[in-house]
């Protein structure tokens, strides 16, 4: 565990210190941010560095392991709505817990002064990922080509967006690619990767992948549909 630990830290802070030079090299030549200002900044960058390693540490220490499993004994009990019905709750939950969306929907809050709660954005981004968890799961057990599946959603998508209030449009789009984040995406690909390496004939490089982008657009649709709502 504390070899995990210190992989993880290194990349965090890999990642993390670009950034944090550039904004100190900024604040000494260009900003001039008051000094408890910028202090704040950089003890906000500590603890954003020791909180990405810990959830990164959790993350391949327990949860994708625990995926995996999941999703690789689903099949032999032998029930399609048990898949789905896992799919979909792992889908919701990984998704609501999301810091990416947590942010965005707190953002959209705020801007909208209430009028679009925060509430509202976070479950109606995680059912759309949950309900298209569950279709790329059943695609794994079917064997349904994911180019076929994907034309047909963006084309959905784009049609969609022709007639949804523009806001929403924006929202929508920006909704898709908060989900891709640190928790929900290894949790999905451990599970479809799982569910693939126990069926016959199949590729978990091939059928294991591609699933991020397929429900990602799940909250697009969603919001989407919303948006007429709020006409």
């Amino acid at each position: 565990m504390l070899l995990v630990i210190r992989e993880r830290l290194l990349e965090v802070v890999q990642a993390v210190a670009p950034l944090t030079i550039f904004v100190t090299l900024l604040q000494f030549t260009v900003v001039h941010a008051p000094q408890p200002l910028f202090s704040q900044y950089l003890f906000g960058s500590a603890l954003a560095v020791v909180g990405m390693t810990l959830l990164l540490a959790g993350i391949e220490y327990g949860i994708l392991p625990m995926g995996r499993y999941i999703g690789a004994a689903l099949p032999g009990k032998q029930s399609i709505w048990l898949i789905a019905g896992v799919s979909f709750a792992l889908g919701f939950a990984t998704t609501i817990a999301e810091p990416d969306v947590l942010v965005l929907a707190g953002q959209v809050d705020q801007a909208s002064h209430g009028g679009i709660s925060r509430q509202t954005v976070v479950y109606v981004v995680g059912v759309g990922v949950g309900v298209f968890a569950v279709i790329a799961m059943i695609r794994i057990l079917a064997g349904w080509q994911m180019k076929y599946l994907l034309a047909a959603v963006y084309l959905s998508t784009l049609l969609l967006a022709f007639f949804a209030p523009e806001q929403f449009v924006s929202l929508a789009f920006d909704a898709g690619s908060v989900t891709t984040g640190v928790l929900s995406a290894p949790v999905l690909i451990a599970i479809a990767i799982g569910l693939s390496s126990v069926l016959a004939g199949r590729s978990a490089a091939s059928d294991g992948f591609g699933l991020l982008g397929f429900a990602s657009v799940g909250p697009i649709i969603a919001l989407l549909i919303i948006g007429h709502a709020f006409q």
